[in-house]
């Protein structure tokens, strides 16, 4: 039983510290709310338009504030007091699905204010993430912040597993402005508990938003060969092994099963997923946090490159990725652990902005990666080949950045490999 519990997902942090519990509680809350509506519009605008290329527009309508904002928004975070930006951009995020509800109860919607909509509730988002994720150093000790980061992890997971279904049953049953109310309605316990919250000042002087501050973040990223091969590794996973955009060839031509068998793809990952932030109760414990990465890639790699040569068996196919998804969010928890453990705060931000943009593009990258070679070759040789190709550009990285396998979560604290008070913005 001792061990068991050693390794089920510690939960002192919700009892130990109070405003990350609050914050981390409006957050489960509302990011439900926020899965009901990712399956909601693109439902929407397919019903509207009976096009995937609307679809596929919608994402990139998404995706361009994420990539061209973001790294202001951290900016932004890092300069002002981060509670009361997230007040800010959670109200902002509520009235943009308040304005989803109402175009949803037009017997015909403007496509274009459904893009519109879109569009300014990615910009929000790109100033959001990083306030929020940057809070969460401050609301706890330094001893509990891989564990407290594992749980924003389970959090995120299981409103990515429940909010699609919920969603699905609000649109069949009540409609889709029913959806988008209930994702309105939740930030409402998102608003709540962050008035509840003490504010979150800049701890020191910051420079003012802008592209100054911007540099200043890029010099101190490339500084830091640990922050940016936690960037990189990222990337080699998500470019080469991400197989979710030949779910649709995969479930139709290769295992025959239709559009259940992508709903089960997609599932099996997100379980997987979860499951494993449910079991990261040993976290906290790792002392050589760059290696636990590196061991939980290779394990994504193979077990991509397992699942893309399961063609005789849908059931183990998706044990494969199950696995995958459970490696994937265990390489995530410790990536953001070495991030803010190496980061002074009042770089905070814009490091999680950069963060934001890997964790954003690299799959956006790896669905032309893998669409690119599915086109030239076959489905099945992409995903098995981008398995085999994350192995070969994690050996790359693994060498390339020698402080990644050498990093010490011990002997780390705030800024420790370069002073918090040095004046990055004096250096060309």
């Amino acid at each position: 039983m001792g061990r068991l519990n050693a390794l089920v997902l510690d939960v002192s942090p919700l009892r130990k510290d109070r405003d990350f519990r609050l914050l981390w509680s409006g957050q489960l809350i509302s990011g439900l709310g926020r899965q009901v509506t990712v399956i909601a519009l693109p439902y929407q605008l397919y019903v509207l338009t009976h096009s995937a290329i609307a679809i596929g527009a919608l994402a990139l309508v998404q995706l361009g504030p994420l990539l061209a904002f973001s790294l202001f928004g951290g900016a932004v975070a890092d300069a002002v007091d981060r509670r009361r930006l997230l007040l800010l951009t959670q109200s902002g995020l509520a009235l943009t699905s308040a304005a989803l509800a109402l175009l949803a109860m037009q017997a015909q919607p403007s496509i274009w204010a459904l893009y519109f909509v879109a569009f300014v509730a990615a910009t929000i988002s790109s100033v959001d993430q990083p306030a929020r994720a940057s809070a969460v150093p401050r609301l706890v000790p330094r001893e509990r912040l891989p564990l407290a980061i594992a749980l924003n992890q389970a959090a995120f997971q299981a409103a990515a597993v429940v909010g699609p279904a919920l969603g699905g049953i609000l649109i069949a049953t009540l409609g889709l402005a029913a959806a988008y109310g209930l994702d309105a309605v939740t930030f409402a316990a998102s608003l709540l508990v962050l008035a509840m919250m003490a504010p979150i000042p800049p701890l020191h002087g910051v420079a003012r938003p802008g592209v100054k501050a911007v540099a200043e973040g890029l010099r101190f990223a490339r500084r830091m060969p640990v922050i940016l091969s936690t960037f990189v590794v990222d990337l080699d996973a998500m470019i080469f092994g991400m197989p979710a955009a030949l779910f649709p060839v995969l479930a139709v031509d290769v295992f025959h099963n239709g559009a259940a068998g992508v709903g089960l793809m997609a599932s099996a990952a997100a379980v997987g997923a979860l499951v494993g932030a449910l079991l990261t109760g040993w976290v906290g414990r790792v002392r050589y946090e760059g290696r636990a990465v590196i061991l939980a890639v290779a394990v994504w790699g193979v077990a991509i490159a397992l699942f893309g040569l399961c063609t005789f068996s849908f059931p183990l196919a998706l044990v494969f990725l199950a696995i995958a998804g459970g490696a994937d969010v265990l390489s995530a928890v410790f990536r953001s652990t070495i991030l803010q453990l190496s980061t002074p705060d009042q770089l905070r931000g814009r490091m999680t902005a950069l963060h934001v943009l890997v964790v954003t593009g690299g799959p956006r990258l790896g669905d032309i990666e893998s669409t690119v070679v599915a086109a030239l070759t076959s489905a099945t040789f992409s995903v098995v080949s981008g398995g085999v190709m994350t192995l070969v550009g994690l050996a790359w990285v693994a060498r390339r950045f020698p402080q990644l396998a050498a990093y010490d979560a011990h002997a780390m604290r705030p800024g420790a490999e370069l002073p918090a008070t040095v004046d990055l913005a004096s250096e060309a």
